[in-house]
């Protein structure tokens, strides 16, 4: 099975929730940069939210207050909880790792993440 899997994606109307998820137990680094990513079609992959494997966080800073990025205590998991969505964004949501340096910061730039999952689509509606 692949290391990263996403669920948790669907429909919603304007204004709505979905938090989605992101099994990363078989990620084979214990340092690591993972984080969530979207994409549209025609657009560049662009990075929504990361986490590393000391809890620090980098948002984009326009979704920032909407969307919380998450772990769970045993850092299996990894979550995006997206708060009052709204159209612009619809897009495909993966979820990406890489291992970390001990000096290293993590940054939201798709072309440092070299483990990806298949993605999962939220679609929000007007």
């Amino acid at each position: 099975q692949a290391p990263l899997v996403e669920s948790g994606g669907g429909s919603v109307q304007s204004g709505g929730s979905l938090r989605l998820s992101c099994d990363a137990s078989r990620l084979p680094f214990s340092r690591y940069c993972l984080g969530w990513f979207r994409q549209v079609p025609g657009k560049e992959r662009e990075g929504v939210a990361v986490i590393d494997s000391d809890g620090r966080l980098n948002y984009q800073d326009s979704l920032q207050g909407r969307f919380t990025i998450s772990q769970d205590n045993g850092r299996n998991t990894l979550y995006l909880q997206m708060d009052n969505l709204k159209p612009d964004d619809t897009a495909m949501y993966f979820c990406a790792g890489h291992y970390r340096s001990m000096s290293w910061s993590c940054r939201r730039l798709a072309r440092d993440y070299v483990t990806w999952g298949q993605g999962t689509q939220v679609t929000v509606s007007s």
